[in-house]
């Protein structure tokens, strides 16, 4: 589903899960995450590996930002997978005609050569950050303060898949608990920022559904009961 602040076309979320699926990228099994949850589900754009695979992403990025009507300047890739995603949709975007800047940051300053951490076009303006997806939100805000510090609007954020469930925070004692919103609600609702996700948990769901019962019947129930314990609305 298409998130910017307008509804979403299923159908290209429904291809892109298919897509995912059929590369490798979307898998089931059980699965750790960041914040400790045994998911049954793990999407991994590292495994986009190769450029047909790259290029086709590339290809649902652009569809799903030009359908959500976003407006942007240029594209930030945050380190690392952000890198080549942001590089991938705005090659992509050039050859629909829609020739954008684009930056990304190393994690560790250059103090030599241009030095710095930013590399590419000049932070400025409205800017589109491309990562894969949003767990807790803590790769957003990085990117948000290295856009502000540079003097830019950090305007928006691109994902491919949206876990529709919920962020957590970190306590003063070190401990993490759960909140009743997801990183992507955090980034629209309190950061102010437009989300545009590829597709949701919900798609996935959506997709699942439209399986025969023998292959994807087991992978269905598990990802719904995981749904039912962490999803938000």
């Amino acid at each position: 589903m298409v998130s910017g602040n307008t509804p979403a076309t299923s159908a290209l979320a429904q291809e892109f899960v298919q897509f995912a699926i059929a590369s490798g990228v979307l898998r089931f099994g059980e699965f750790k995450t960041k914040a400790g949850r045994l998911s049954p589900y793990f999407f991994n754009a590292g495994l986009f590996d190769d450029g047909a695979k790259l290029g086709k992403l590339a290809q649902f990025y652009a569809k799903a930002l030009v359908a959500s009507g976003i407006e942007f300047d240029m594209i930030f890739g945050p380190a690392y997978k952000g890198i080549p995603l942001g590089a991938a949709v705005s090659i992509e975007l050039a050859r629909l005609g829609r020739n954008v800047p684009f930056a990304y940051n190393r994690k560790e300053a250059k103090d030599h050569g241009e030095g710095g951490s930013l590399v590419g076009a000049p932070l400025q303006g409205r800017v589109l950050i491309v990562d894969d997806v949003m767990s807790a939100g803590t790769a957003a805000r990085e990117s948000i303060a290295l856009i502000q510090a540079a003097g830019a609007t950090a305007h928006a954020v691109a994902i491919a898949l949206d876990r529709q469930e919920m962020a957590t925070e970190k306590q003063a004692d070190g401990s993490t608990r759960d909140v009743p919103y997801s990183a992507v609600q955090y980034v629209r609702n309190t950061l102010g920022m437009q989300v545009c996700a590829i597709a949701e948990l919900s798609d996935l769901l959506a997709f699942l559904n439209t399986q025969p019962s023998n292959t994807m019947g087991e992978h269905l129930a598990r990802t719904q009961a995981y749904r039912e314990r962490y999803g938000v609305q």
